[in-house]
């Protein structure tokens, strides 16, 4: 363990925890391509019948920017390989922006009601903007700012890890219907308190070092 993560105070497996989770949940989500979706995605049957496309924008490139946290977090290939750096970084961008665009198209047409679409728009809408706001700054060679974003834009990339973990507690308790809706806001606004906590406390910076 660095000298960089003892003094931030999070355990390594903590954090490492955080990024095995984000690759599993990215590779977990390519289900569809063995399986109906009917079977494993049940709840964006209707996006696959009515707007295909924007649905497999969605799914198959928000993984991409999932799975890509750990090693853009990473401080050894920051420091040894940077020119990958900034070619999965821009990578990471354009999952995003497409993976953004159509969520909110999905995010306006979904059937689970205004407080999920809400919900699932403003994330997206967060997303784009903060994503590329740590790309502006990191062309602008303002290294710092593009760090303290790219926190805040992982914070929200993740809200696909917390959402798969707040639904099946909610599915078990109150049912689907009843808790999807607050799970559109759960999975993702706790993230971004969370990640300003730690930018407030100067603790965001030595992030990366600790993969």
């Amino acid at each position: 363990m660095s000298s960089e993560t003892r003094a931030m105070g999070y355990p390594r497996w903590v954090v490492m925890t955080m990024w095995g989770a984000a690759v599993l949940i990215a590779v977990g989500s390519y289900r569809f391509l063995i399986a109906d979706i009917a079977l494993v995605m049940p709840a964006m049957l209707h996006h696959a019948l009515e707007r295909p496309l924007m649905l497999y924008l969605h799914i198959g490139l928000a993984p991409i920017s999932l799975a890509l946290l750990p090693v853009q977090f990473s401080t050894r290939i920051r420091q040894r390989r940077r020119g990958l750096h900034r070619w999965l970084g821009r990578l990471y961008g354009v999952a995003i922006l497409l993976a953004g665009i159509s969520g909110i198209w999905l995010a306006y047409t979904t059937e689970e009601g205004p407080v999920a679409a809400a919900g699932l728009g403003v994330l997206s809408l967060l997303w784009l903007w903060v994503t590329g706001t740590a790309i502006w700054h990191a062309m602008s060679r303002r290294i710092a700012q593009h760090r303290v974003w790219m926190i805040r834009s992982a914070a929200l990339t993740l809200a696909a890890v917390t959402l798969r973990v707040y639904l099946p507690v909610g599915v078990a308790t109150v049912g689907f219907e009843a808790s999807y809706p607050i799970i559109c806001w759960l999975a993702w606004v706790p993230n971004l308190l969370l990640a300003e906590w730690i930018l407030r406390r100067g603790r965001g910076a030595p992030l990366g070092a600790t993969v």
